[in-house]
């Protein structure tokens, strides 16, 4: 059984906490564009609020906790310089010749790979659902979903505030980008699936012991 008043994770809360806020703190000094900022970091803060308030009644596991701070701290990265200013992908950007700058695929890949690890972790310790074959389906098709909503969270900030929407989009130009993005968010998924299985049912074990 789980010891609500000690919550399973090899990394304390409190180290967690502080390598959230490190980067946060970073990323909200004198940002590229401060209403993208709040946009890119929103779902972060909300991500941190939800942590807080289930750490002790539904831990997670150690994998899915430092795969959402790796997230986070993507967010911060791109709502600090906007997705389509990030200076390290505009080197990569003109050392390979590259159309465009590509951190925002960073941050889709992580939009499928991180959610498909907590909603396979959720989905396996709740019982919800006992095939495994469709334990993966199901996640990718949350992942998907949760993907294509992000879509139209996007597709809503253009219509309400043009300003703001060129920089939270990052399209670049590109017309493919939504479908893009949605590629890659199941890129991310398929991947952690095929690499994180066996790790994270170790921890999962781990954590019903």
């Amino acid at each position: 059984m789980i010891d609500t008043n000690k919550p399973y994770t090899a990394l304390p809360p409190v180290v967690w906490t502080a390598l959230f806020f490190i980067v946060f703190i970073w990323s909200a000094i004198n940002p590229k564009d401060f209403p993208t900022w709040v946009l890119e970091v929103t779902p972060a803060v909300i991500a941190f609020i939800i942590l807080a308030t289930t750490r002790l009644r539904f831990p997670l596991t150690t994998l899915s906790y430092i795969l959402i701070l790796i997230h986070c701290w993507i967010l911060f990265v791109g709502g600090h310089y906007t997705y389509a200013e990030v200076p390290f992908f505009d080197t990569i950007k003109e050392t390979l010749d590259q159309s465009r700058n590509n951190y925002d695929k960073v941050g889709h890949f992580a939009q499928g790979f991180v959610p498909a690890i907590i909603c396979r972790e959720i989905i396996i310790r709740l019982k919800i659902i006992d095939s495994k074959a469709y334990t993966h389906f199901f996640t990718i098709c949350f992942c998907l979903a949760f993907s294509a909503f992000y879509e139209l969270i996007e597709w809503w900030v253009a219509l309400i505030s043009s300003e703001a929407a060129e920089a939270f989009l990052g399209t670049q130009g590109y017309i493919w980008d939504t479908q893009s993005d949605m590629a890659w968010a199941l890129i991310g998924a398929c991947s952690a699936l095929l690499l994180l299985s066996n790790i994270h049912n170790k921890q999962i074990q781990t954590i019903r012991s």
